[in-house]
């Protein structure tokens, strides 16, 4: 099995692996019982070899493996990328660049919203993934060859996907329509943990400037102390009793002890006298200085019904186009659009609006219809619809 625990040989694997032009990689980590994911293992493949990197053997220096990720002459391949980039971004500091998503690219060429690997490894390659060693514990030494097999899987099979979906995307001169979302990838800012914006998590659950601003300094304190603590932020405080105390906003022990959500015993804590001082600190603060509070859109019948039918016009443009829906607009872009010409989204920039973001806004002010034409969704221009043809023909 090619199981790397030394510094001397990653160094020279990794020398290999930079004559070529792309990499594949993936990591095994553990994220249960940390605030910050602890890897155990990282996979890559050449076109000649795969190997695994055991990260917790004594002494191992991934110098190598970063300078490779680092390397601009080699494209790194992942799927499903984002948490490998954190994880990547949290032990170095850097984002491997060139960078390719197979489950991005897999989108844009039809294979549906964040299709798994398995699914593009059974699709393409025709390999049944076996994934009964998925769920085993990483961070236990020895690995064994069942795990290290499964880990090599996860970036053997991804050589072939990453040439077909490459392939693809350039005959369908696709290729660009990547760049979008390999630039958010890249951009470290996703990958910091900021406790100051920890209250979007929990953003739906404030309806009043009082309950947002209590909810603000709740969860940063509760991120903090789980970054601090290094534990999952359930373990310091669950969503549920965050958002009570944020809507109770108690002044003392015994009002916090109130609160049946609150762990017994708690309000006489130092977590206690912490959370305490964050009500008073998020009922000190000045309602002009917080972020606005979005109100339910389900209330407006109009702007619902737009959205439904733009909802229908994505589906039918997407599968004229074989592009996933996720890549063009989301709902909560459908609800801009349907409110704002000029909305700040994806789906009316670049090609997305092209294909989408021109013909939702037509369709918005009634100069594009929709109808049926055996058994399809069709998106007819207003002058070429039937019933446009009668209210003429009627005048």
């Amino acid at each position: 099995m090619s199981l790397l625990t030394s510094s001397a040989d990653l160094a020279a694997v990794c020398a290999r692996f930079a004559r070529h032009p792309f990499v594949t990689v993936d990591t095994e980590f553990l994220r249960e019982t940390t605030f910050w994911p602890k890897v155990c293992v990282i996979q890559i493949a050449s076109d000649e070899e795969a190997v695994a990197i055991d990260t917790l053997a004594e002494d191992l220096d991934l110098a190598p493996f970063f300078e490779l990720m680092a390397n601009e002459n080699v494209t790194k391949v992942f799927h499903a990328a984002r948490q490998d980039l954190e994880i990547i971004w949290k032990l170095a500091r850097l984002i491997p660049t060139p960078l390719f998503d197979t489950q991005v690219a897999a989108m844009v060429c039809g294979f549906g919203d964040q299709v798994s690997y398995g699914e593009l490894a059974q699709s393409i390659c025709k390999a049944p993934i076996d994934k009964s060693s998925r769920f085993t514990d990483w961070s236990r030494r020895p690995l064994s060859d069942a795990q290290i097999v499964y880990a090599l899987a996860d970036v053997t099979w991804l050589r072939a996907i990453y040439r077909a979906l490459a392939a693809k995307l350039e005959r369908s001169g696709r290729l660009g329509w990547l760049d979008d979302e390999m630039s958010t990838l890249k951009n470290p800012a996703i990958y910091e943990q900021h406790p100051d914006s920890a209250w979007e998590r929990l953003r739906g659950r404030a309806r009043k400037p009082r309950d947002l601003a209590v909810l603000i300094e709740l969860a940063a304190w509760r991120e903090r102390e789980a970054q601090s603590r290094d534990v999952p932020r359930s373990r310091v405080l669950k969503d549920d009793v965050v958002i009570d105390i944020a809507l109770a906003a108690p002044r003392d022990a015994d009002a916090l002890a109130q609160l049946r959500s609150v762990p017994r015993g708690m309000e006489r804590s130092r977590a206690g006298s912490d959370i305490l001082a964050a009500v008073e600190r998020g009922l000190a603060r000045d309602p002009k200085t917080l972020p606005k509070i979005e109100r339910d859109k389900r209330g407006n019948a109009s702007g619902g019904a737009t959205v439904e039918l733009l909802k229908v016009l994505l589906r039918q443009v997407c599968e004229a186009h074989g592009v996933a829906a996720k890549m063009i607009a989301t709902v909560d872009d459908l609800e801009a659009i349907a409110t704002d010409d000029r909305a700040k989204v994806p789906a009316l920039q670049g090609w997305r609006r092209e294909m989408f973001g021109l013909k939702a806004l037509e369709l918005k002010h009634g100069r594009l219809a929709l109808t049926l034409e055996k058994g399809k969704v069709v998106a007819l221009e207003w002058q070429d619809a039937p019933e446009a043809e009668e209210n003429v023909a009627a005048e």
